[in-house]
């Protein structure tokens, strides 16, 4: 039987069926078949070893396609099972997918590995690779694949398809050589040595079964993978610069914050790292002011019948805290919008007073999982640089245009210029109707064309209540971080009923955009920490300056200067210490100050100040009367 084969290019071809994208990539050129990794067919990424028996229009994917490099990751993740299995008989599989820049596997085991194991599966990952053997695809049934993984004594494979998978459902199984498989939906390289070496294992740590803390715990070994040597060199150089950076450390370096067990996701503000909180919020602050906001203040706790009329409760509660009080329950909140809602109900608006811009920043709690706590990166309580727009639907174009404009500015000023903008559209789980949601997708659509923006879309990544555009902005060492956002909610006025009234004298529910720009403070600061690497620039630094003496004479010098600097709103302090300037210099370098002002007979007699800038070898004296004026400039 004949079959046409549609190429990119519009190109088809007639083929006896059934024919594989391997052999069709051979056809080609034997370069493009070394190359390719998978194939895809009317859309759908397929084995390149599949036989295609019917009319189709295909691509030929390579190694160098993003496409490909997440199933090479896969790829990797099934090598690692085979390899612990190897090593270790009796261990037990469970799920494998590829990541953002690797793949992990969990596996159930009694005892637990060590790095020492890790250095042996990732021998034997390197061994099964060379041993080149060849992946081939199965369709089971769902008895055959129950009975299989029983036998095997995989319990874990065997209950997820008893309890997850139907009974009528056929089932995708993947081999790799003739004695190891997986149950898989696929696609997957023909061969293990097309896998390359490109991959490394980087940890192990401790999962549940399904997630579920009640469930049996699982170890994880995870591991990073790339289409080439190049690109995993790279990125290990990057970790080991983002180690050197960790804001963890640097905290600790530069007395900063700290964090302990009995308040787990939450920071103690030292006075330094506090210092550079509030330069972050009164900067802030001064935007809000710019763009018209009023700012706000909200309760930590409300009723829960307010969060059940919001829709949290239906679709947030796991990740909220509550408390009792005379047998009422309330929840912790964590997030800002009801309250500002109650705020805007407070009046009755007309048309005329829209768009009001509320802005708080407001302290929130969510109940996230221990195993997901990450410095001040990710944490149970944050405050939000929040803020929320009361507008008609009219005026979305407008504000979200206006809001771009402010943020590309807030994250230029703190030395972020490298961004990516992206419009996250409606989740599976999620208010409203699909006409609602057409809306307000192409709302903020409009917004970004007018604003001039490229942007990429994320398909089932907004918000319950509506669409998101999201900024992600990279750092120093290329990390991206995903800070910013404004999102369209038309759900939240209409759940707790706030209206304006019209030209028309009628009562129409506003649009409430979420916004905010740094988002979490204490995550934006910890950006902040490793971007610059514990050196912040001067405007930002929690010490800008530091008076030393060369010699206790000059001590009244000194503190003279220091007042001086204070007096024009400069974070300086003193160092009167009985030790010499070169000990001084050096241990104020390694705290990152910004500049070393240095004071000895002759600065006091002339009344001139040596400035030491941190970094730079050259140094400039001049009169006190102009040293403030000249920092500050």
């Amino acid at each position: 039987m004949a079959i046409q084969i549609t190429f990119p290019d519009g190109n088809q071809k007639s083929f006896d069926a059934p024919i594989s994208g391997l052999a069709i990539a051979q056809g080609i050129s034997p370069g493009l078949a070394k190359k390719a990794a998978v194939i895809q067919v009317n859309g759908e990424l397929w084995d390149l070893t599949r036989p295609i028996d019917r009319d189709a229009t295909i691509a030929i994917v390579t190694r160098d396609k993003p496409e490909a490099l997440e199933v090479i990751r896969h790829d990797a993740a099934h090598v690692l099972a085979q390899a612990v299995q190897e090593l270790f008989p009796g261990t037990q599989v469970t799920f494998g997918p590829s990541t953002e820049t690797g793949f992990y596997y969990d596996f159930a085991r009694d005892t637990p590995f060590t790095e020492m194991d890790l250095e042996a599966i990732e021998n034997k990952m390197r061994d099964i690779v060379k041993r080149d053997l060849p992946i081939t695809r199965e369709v089971w049934d769902h008895k055959t694949a129950v009975e299989h993984f029983e036998k095997a004594g995989e319990k874990f494979k065997a209950e997820w398809i008893r309890d997850g998978i139907a009974a009528d459902e056929e089932l995708t199984i993947y081999k790799q050589g003739d004695n190891w498989l997986d149950m898989c939906l696929g696609p997957h390289l023909p061969s293990t040595g097309k896998l390359g070496t490109a991959f490394k294992l980087i940890r192990v740590g401790g999962v549940y079964w399904r997630g579920d803390a009640n469930n049996a715990q699982l170890q994880r070994i995870t591991g990073v993978c790339f289409a080439n040597d190049d690109d995993l060199k790279a990125y290990l150089k990057m970790v080991e610069e983002a180690e050197k950076r960790d804001h963890r450390k640097i905290a600790k370096q530069l007395d900063l914050f700290h964090q302990q067990e009995e308040a787990p996701g939450m920071v103690f503000w030292h006075p330094k790292g506090w210092a550079i909180w509030q330069v972050v919020e009164q900067y802030v602050r001064g935007v809000y002011k710019k763009s018209g906001y009023q700012e706000v203040r909200g309760p930590q706790i409300m009723d829960v019948s307010l969060w059940k009329k919001s829709g949290h409760w239906d679709n947030y509660q796991d990740n909220m805290f509550f408390t009792e009080s005379e047998k009422r329950t309330y929840a912790v909140k964590p997030m800002n919008c009801p309250g500002h809602v109650q705020i805007y109900n407070a009046g009755l608006h007309s048309y005329r007073d829209l768009p009001i811009r509320y802005a708080e920043f407001g302290g929130c709690h969510r109940n996230e999982p221990s195993g997901a706590l990450h410095g001040i990166m990710r944490v149970r309580a944050f405050t939000q640089d929040d803020g929320h727009i009361f507008c008609m639907e009219s005026q979305v174009e407008g504000e979200v245009t206006a809001f771009h404009s402010q943020a590309m500015k807030v994250y230029s000023d703190f030395g972020f210029t490298d961004l990516a903008v992206k419009l996250a559209l409606r989740p599976d789980k999620r208010l409203g109707t699909d006409e609602a949601w057409d809306r307000a997708e192409n709302a903020l659509r409009a917004a970004l064309s007018a604003a001039g923006v490229a942007w990429e879309e994320l398909p089932g990544e907004g918000a319950f209540y509506g669409p998101k555009i999201e900024y992600h902005l990279k750092d120093s060492i290329g990390r991206s971080w995903q800070v910013g956002t404004i999102q369209y909610d038309p759900m939240m006025p209409e759940r707790l009923d706030a209206v304006y009234v019209d030209e028309n004298s009628q009562r129409i529910r506003p649009i409430m955009l979420h916004r905010a720009i740094v988002g979490s403070m204490e995550r934006f600061i910890g950006i902040l920490i490793e971007h610059h690497a514990g050196s912040l620039p001067f405007w930002l630094a929690p010490v800008q300056v530091v008076v030393a003496p060369i010699v206790s004479d000059a001590d009244g010098y000194a503190k003279e200067v220091c007042e001086l600097l204070k007096d024009a709103n400069l974070r300086a302090n003193t160092d009167l210490r009985n030790e010499k300037i070169n000990y001084k210099i050096r241990e104020h370098s390694v705290q990152k100050v910004p500049v070393i002002a240095v004071v000895g007979r002759k600065e006091a007699e002339e009344k001139t100040v040596t400035l030491r800038r941190l970094g730079e070898e050259r140094q400039v004296t001049m009169p006190l009367a102009d040293v403030a004026k000249h920092l500050l400039g």
